[in-house]
């Protein structure tokens, strides 16, 4: 039985009589760009993360440049953030004209290792990037800790997180800024390209909404440079809908993992997730982690099993960033966690079956 590593359409054959008619009188109102559908998806967003303001921009990478531009960050600044994530969160940093400093991997939580952090804080340092990767939030007391006494702000990205909340707090809701994707795969996918900034602040929010709209918030009107980055109306009635859905599909992720947990857990040459108190992970990505990961590999392969791995080639040593200086050994953990973590199937809806079929595959490559 081939197990696939995400499946979008079983989660679209549920949710198509929901969502087919909205789009239809959409579309017959011919309201494409901005409009109620777009306000209200943001007014729910906003309040499903525990925060003030949700602005629609056009994907993931947008939302964390913008939120950068928005904070006053550019040319000269120098923005902390983790070796061990998706190159977007880099790209975006260079892209709004700051520097990335990159904080080594912790091996455990795969997050930015905390103990590291302050030693990378300089006076050029602007804002501290916090990634909940994979779905699992960041230890964001310690963070917000030292990002207050030294007098910097923090920006999450939340890209991977949607829902996760530490210690009661809802990822999206903890820095100054966050950004989103809803990428299709994500746990609250668009059907297309999607993102959003979500802040306590309304100044900062109004920044959001200038710079995404061409430096303008009135028709015509360009107070700043901004860039054409919104959110399209379509998409928002989208995932207003699968908004509604968001909690249980959590639920069904949460339930796979603790399924992967109960399968695979005495194996001594895996490593599962971490499971810490006041963390309450969405399991965007079910990563484990093996010196046996070439082994599992082509076991997975063999089974006709689906596969990935977040991130073969850490960011540090891809190409557009040799300017920055890295070197191969530069941040070993990040190094070797790309060589020995792996990411199963994992969506809401996997099968008790399609579990017990990957982790004997698993199971007989180790």
């Amino acid at each position: 039985m081939s197990v696939p590593f995400l499946d979008l359409r079983t989660q679209y054959q549920s949710l198509k009589n929901e969502i087919l008619p909205e789009i239809e009188a959409l579309m017959s109102q011919a309201a494409f760009v901005g409009g109620p559908a777009l306000r209200e998806f943001e007014e729910d967003f906003a309040k499903y993360c525990g925060a003030a303001h949700a602005v629609g921009v056009g994907n993931g990478t947008d939302a964390l440049q913008i939120a950068f531009r928005a904070a006053g960050i550019g040319e000269g600044d120098e923005v902390i953030t983790a070796a061990n994530t998706f190159v977007a969160t880099v790209e975006a940093i260079v892209l709004a004209g700051a520097r990335p400093v990159l904080v080594d991997m912790d091996p455990r939580t795969y997050h930015m290792d905390i103990s590291r952090l302050e030693e990378a804080i300089s006076p050029k340092t602007k804002a501290i990037v916090p990634v909940h990767l994979y779905g699992d939030p960041v230890d964001m007391d310690p963070v917000l800790e030292i990002a207050e006494r030294r007098g910097v702000m923090v920006i999450e990205d939340s890209a991977q997180a949607h829902g996760a909340t530490y210690k009661g707090r809802t990822c999206g809701s903890m820095g100054a800024l966050s950004g989103f994707s809803f990428y299709p795969g994500k746990n609250l996918g668009a059907y297309g390209d999607g993102g959003a900034v979500t802040t306590q602040s309304e100044e900062l929010a109004q920044k959001i909404r200038q710079i995404g709209d061409h430096g303008s918030l009135k028709k015509y009107v360009h107070e700043v440079l901004g860039t054409n980055s919104r959110l399209d109306a379509i998409q928002a009635k989208i995932l207003r809908i699968k908004l509604g859905h968001l909690d249980s599909w959590n639920d069904g992720r949460r339930r796979a993992a603790a399924g992967y947990r109960e399968r695979l857990g005495s194996h001594e040459a895996l490593q599962l997730p971490m499971e810490r108190e006041g963390h309450v992970p969405v399991y965007h990505l079910y990563v484990i982690r093996s010196a046996k990961v070439a082994a599992i590999d082509a076991a997975l392969k063999e089974a006709g099993i689906g596969f990935g791995y977040h991130y073969p080639k850490p960011v540090h040593l891809q190409p557009p960033f040799s300017q920055l200086g890295y070197a191969l050994g530069d941040l070993p953990e990040a190094e070797r966690g790309a060589e020995e973590i792996l990411s199963l199937p994992m969506f809401p809806e996997l099968r008790d079956s399609q579990l017990d079929q990957v982790c004997e595959v698993v199971a007989s490559a180790l």
